[in-house]
């Protein structure tokens, strides 16, 4: 019995200094992401609340836009489907449209593929939420060797979905109620992918610029050879081959053993010795 009960004893504070290390993985990875955050942030809660007034001034209520980004959250096809909700009931209609317009996600989903492995319950959340501004942020960000990667990957996504909620939610509670004309607001949407080309071209490496070059050219060489009313399927269609073809020479991720990983082994290895 004594015998028993020291081993529980010395059994319990190696488990309760195993506790607090799984909210430590959170916090770490949280302040990691943060940062990474914030610019989008501001053009979220700015874009999310144009969304919101144009919903708004539509006469739809506030609730609308705040459903609609949480449970949708896909920001071209939130202002797409401002016009849907007005026009005719067709769903076929507006399941090509949806299909169209957020098809560039599976051009740059597949790059993830590979990332999200292995992240057990975050992978679903994961691919639900990965919009253009997550993704690069995820692609392109040097996680350190102490930061939990499916952790930054969940913090990223989860924050940038809530700043998007909370400024559509914003918009939609002011929009009704703006003395001024909203003519044009829907256009910041296309500023913001501009703005998001420049930062990962000026920011990133020679095969994240690669990638690029692959999209404008291909875009180019479908508006010209299609016209401006046709050239969209036939250029994501040719991004989507180009890409799957190149991919072993575009994925540029690298995952290191962390060093506690390193540090056990070496330890396992030395005891064995």
């Amino acid at each position: 019995m004594a015998q028993e009960h020291t081993a529980s004893a010395e059994s319990t504070p190696v488990a309760t200094a195993t506790l607090p290390q799984r909210p430590g993985k959170r916090l770490a990875a949280f302040k990691a992401a943060f940062p990474l955050t914030v610019p989008i942030c501001l053009g979220f809660l700015f874009l999310g609340a144009s969304y919101g007034i144009l919903m708004g001034t539509k006469g739809f209520s506030f609730v609308w836009p705040m459903c609609m980004s949480a449970f949708i959250f896909a920001g071209s096809m939130e202002f797409v489907t401002v016009n849907l909700l007005l026009s005719a009931f067709n769903p076929l209609a507006g399941f090509l449209l949806a299909l169209m317009v957020n098809a560039r996600h599976l051009f740059y989903g597949l790059s993830m593929l590979g990332r999200f492995k292995g992240l057990g319950w975050k992978r679903p959340y994961l691919i639900f939420g990965m919009c253009d501004e997550t993704y690069a942020v995820n692609s392109t960000a040097h996680i350190p060797d102490t930061v939990d990667r499916g952790w930054f990957y969940f913090w990223v996504t989860a924050l940038n979905q809530c700043y998007w909620v909370i400024g559509a939610t914003a918009g939609g509670i002011i929009g009704s109620h703006l003395p001024f004309d909203t003519t044009g607001l829907d256009f910041v949407l296309t500023a913001l992918f501009l703005v998001i080309f420049l930062d990962q071209w000026l920011g990133g490496k020679h095969r994240e610029r690669l990638s690029a070059v692959i999209g404008v050219l291909a875009a180019l060489g479908c508006l010209v050879v299609f016209g401006a009313d046709n050239f969209m399927i036939p250029a994501m269609i040719t991004m989507l081959v180009l890409f799957t073809v190149l991919r072993p020479h575009l994925d540029t991720l690298n995952i290191q053993p962390t060093q506690t990983t390193d540090n056990a082994t070496a330890g396992k290895e030395d005891h064995q010795s």
